[in-house]
Formats: C-alpha cells, structure tokens, sequence
C-alpha cells in the first residue's frame, strides 16, 4: 500500500505541487528519500524518526521509501518534514487511511513532535487552494496561510493531528493575521529649499519613472529618496498579494501581518550580487524583488560594483529577476522604482564647487563607474545643489507629503482610467508603456514633434530614451491634468533627461 500527500515545491513565488508517496516493503530496515532531494531533506528522516520516538510511536522495522515526484524537480528546504510524517502515520494506521484525502501539507518538525514556523505557506495555501485541497500547515504559519483563502489547517504538533482525526480535538481554521501598523513617514515639508528636486520626486512618483540625485554631501539626496515612499498610492489587492509571495518564500512575513505601504528597500552599496538581484543556494529573491511594487534605493550609486549594476539593466526593463541554474530558471516578479542618489565626483562637491582635487579628471572617473546602457535605462536626472544658511533659516515649505500625494493619486487615477480603456494589457503607470501604447497615448503637435526630432538629433537619442522622453512628458502632462502633451511638457522632460549646459539653448530657441 502506497501512502499519499501533495506538498508544494517553490519555483519563485510559484507553489509547484509534488505528490509525497510512501510505502513499507520487506527486507533490511531502511529509510530512504528518493526524488531529486538536497541535503536539508534527505535529513527529514532523521527528524521524523525523533519526532515519531517523542510521541511514544516507532517506525516499523521495515524498508520505508518515499518517493517526492516528479522526480527531476528539484526538492530544497525543511517544509517537506510534516508531508512526510503525515504519509508515513497513515502507512503505520496511526490515523485513518482516507485522513489526508484532498489534503497538502507544509511545515518544519521538531524533534519533540512539534512544528515550528516556515517559509512559503501563503503561496503553499495559494497553490492547494487552486487545486482544490485543504493545507495542513504549523500552527504558528496559519495566520500568514489564511491570506490564501481556502481552507486551512493549523496544528500545533504531529500529535495534536492524530487527536483531531480520533475526534479528541477539533481544530478550528485560523484567523488571517492583522493588516501592519507602521509609524508614520517622514514629511516632504522637513526638506527646506531644493524645490527642483521635490518637482523631480513628484514626477517620479506620479510615473512610477527612475530618478537619480547627483549632488555634494549634505544637500538632501537621501532625505528626498526617503520621502518617495509617502507620496506613493497604497498597494492595490492584487499587488499586496505579490509582494507578500515574495515575502513569504523570503521568510519576511511576521505573524502573518501583511502591509498596503509599498516596500522601500536601501542596500548598502557593499552588496553582492545575490543580494542584489537574487540568488544563494535556494535561489532566494534579491532586493529588487522584495522591492517590487515599491522603490529601491542606491544610495552612493558609483560605489555599487559595476557588474552588480550592470545587472539591473534586465530587472528594470523586463519587471523580473532570473536566477540561472545548471538545471532551471528561477523566476522573481522585480518591477521596481530604482532611485539613486550619486555626488558629483569621489571628493564629493564636484568641480563647479571648487572642492575636487583632481578636476575635471576625478569626476569624469566617477562618474565613468556608470555605464551608458545603464543611464539610458533612467528617465530623471536632477542636480541637488548645496543647501544654503539662507535655505536653511527659511520656514517650513507650505506644501508637505499630503498636498503633493494628492497631485500624484489625481495623476495615478487619470492614467489606470486612459489604460483601462486600451486593449492591451499593461500596468497602470506611465514608466511601463509599451512601444504599442506610446502611440496611442503620447501623441505630439508639430512644435513638439519638432523639438524632439532636434534634440534627438543633436544628442544622439537611443530608442530607449527617446520613449523614455515620451513617458516622462506624458506623466508631466497628466499632473497639470491635459490630456495632449505640450511643448512646455516635452521641454521639461528633455531637461530631466539631460544634464549638459547646451540643451538650455535648444530648449528656449
């Protein structure tokens, strides 16, 4: 007699069912895991047999296989543990032969028979839903898996099972867990001056587009990145469902208290690459991906190693992270706000400052470290300039995070009104247009068609950034609330898209 139990093995955030067979054969006792598994489950046996032992119950004297199929899918992590144990309690009749009919299992066991705490069970409770099955899963795990919405059940130790299918105890489906209470983020009114930048931040969060800060030390760039968050829309469902997946697989979800503020992740500019971007033994989501929906900010943007930026070129132009194995493609939603924060050379103030003491090779050297296809992958460039005493003793702005959120939730709901009406399917903010709908919706007068030609021309526009260019016009468009994009609106975009002194000229010709 063959035992069986789905359980679920996680392909990105996808809960991929594997189907947990086990059956007593004669012979030499032996316990064997067969089926594609890595070290940490090939160690499940030696957890079952102990938590077997600690609830007064002993593994026959026979050979036990288990097989997880299908067997080419590579199996990595503890939460097969409770899968197993459940099979074999049925082989051995410790619980009846139909208890794990239309049944999966996820959970950790301890030695003493206890279950503690792991990672994957909302999209475990996800993918059994979808198939139709109730997830068996710890009880410290059901609150994250009730989010999932099918049914859910959440034990305490393998033995509060065997007392529920005896009818010794019934188990109540656990409640979803809370929604987050976070402190409140910080104001747009606490930066003085720099009124610039807070149009640049205020576009960027309008468009969902890439922003970088260059500026000397102390002039505000990571006080203004800080702020982005604030002026951002809430998560929608759908959204606040990805990004707990990601969460979830990544071990990040407390409780399971799940929060509508979108992510901001900030990584140290030491970070490696699978930090970055994803990857280790189990091919774990990055900070780009725990970042998706949400912002990631570089702060010191030329310290990154280059061949770390250099991979965010396809995160940021796809929306995902791939991790490549010799056997698979790890896939991670990664749809991101990249902001950057950079000075204008490694001295710090820059040239024009008067503070480099290598002019004008320094910053050229440092500013090198980034390389063109990288730049052309970002739609806003603002230069931060000094803070003065004066900017300093001036009171506070009169706008804050609240009259400039509003501006952006007025330009959010114009755009998911415009692409709701399209018949391609696209996201809801103008930083993902595709070529296809940057001509449905980026249409230009003569003048500004003219003016674009010219600096296409003149600066050399690549594809990329001339519809880069068209977005950000675009997204500037729907903040002043016109539905056609004007030369003031094109004018404007080409500034944030170029730093060099001559654009000036073309611009007021």
């Amino acid at each position: 007699m063959v035992s069986r139990i789905t359980t679920f093995a996680f392909d990105g955030i996808e809960a991929r069912p594997v189907d947990v067979q086990v059956q007593l054969l004669g012979g030499q006792p032996h316990f064997s895991i067969v089926g594609l598994p890595d070290k940490t489950v090939a160690e499940s046996r030696e957890r079952v047999r102990a938590a077997f032992s600690s609830i007064g119950l002993a593994l026959p004297p026979k050979r036990i296989i288990v097989n997880l199929a299908p067997a080419d899918l590579p199996k990595e992590g503890s939460h097969y543990d409770l899968a197993i144990a459940l099979a074999l309690l049925v082989s051995i009749n410790a619980v009846p032969s139909d208890a794990l009919e239309r049944m999966a299992a996820i959970g950790e066991l301890s030695l003493d028979g206890h279950l503690q705490p792991t990672y994957g069970a909302l999209p475990a409770a996800i993918g059994a839903e979808a198939m139709g099955l109730s997830l068996i899963c710890p009880e410290l795990s059901g609150a994250e898996a009730a989010w999932g919405g099918g049914n859910v059940i959440a034990i305490e130790s393998l033995m509060a099972f065997i007392n529920h299918c005896a009818g010794r105890l019934q188990l109540k489906p656990p409640e979803a867990g809370n929604t987050k209470a976070l402190p409140s983020l910080p104001d747009l009114r606490d930066v003085k001056g720099q009124e610039g930048a807070k149009r640049a931040l205020e576009i960027a969060a309008a468009g969902g587009h890439n922003l970088v800060f260059c500026g000397p030390p102390g002039s505000g760039k990571s006080m203004l990145a800080t702020r982005l968050p604030g002026l951002l829309p809430d998560l929608s469902p759908k959204e606040l469902l990805e990004i707990s997946q990601i969460q979830s697989i990544a071990g990040l979800l407390e409780r399971g208290e799940l929060s509508r503020r979108r992510p901001y992740r900030a990584p140290h500019h030491s970070a490696s690459m699978a930090a970055l971007v994803g990857g280790g033994a189990r091919a774990r989501p990055g900070e780009v991906s725990l970042a998706h929906h949400g912002v990631l900010f570089l702060d010191e943007l030329p310290e990154f190693p280059t061949q770390v930026l250099e991979a965010l070129r396809q995160p940021l132009e796809t929306g995902d992270a791939v991790i490549s194995r010799a056997n698979r493609h790890v896939r991670y939603p990664a749809r991101f706000q990249l902001i950057g924060a950079m000075n204008p050379c490694r001295c710090g103030g820059g040239p024009a400052e008067g503070n480099c003491r290598k002019k004008p090779k320094c910053l050229q050297d440092y500013q090198g470290r980034l390389s063109g296809p990288f730049l052309d992958r970002i739609d806003l460039f603002c230069d931060v300039p000094p803070v003065t005493v004066a900017d300093l003793n001036l009171p506070p702005p009169v706008e804050g995070t609240k009259e400039v959120a509003a501006r952006v939730l007025k330009a959010r709901r114009i755009q998911a009104e415009r692409f709701a009406g399209m018949e391609h399917d696209t996201r809801a903010v103008n930083a993902d247009l595709s070529s296809k709908q940057i001509e449905e919706v980026c249409l230009l007068d003569d003048a500004s068609r003219k003016l674009l030609t010219d600096a296409a021309e003149r600066f050399s526009l690549s594809a990329r950034a001339y519809h880069r260019v068209l977005k950000l016009a675009r997204t500037i468009a729907d903040l002043d609330g016109e539905r056609n994009i004007a030369r003031h609106h094109l004018a404007e975009a080409l500034t944030y898209r170029w730093r060099d002194p001559a654009v000036s000229s073309l611009l007021t010709a």
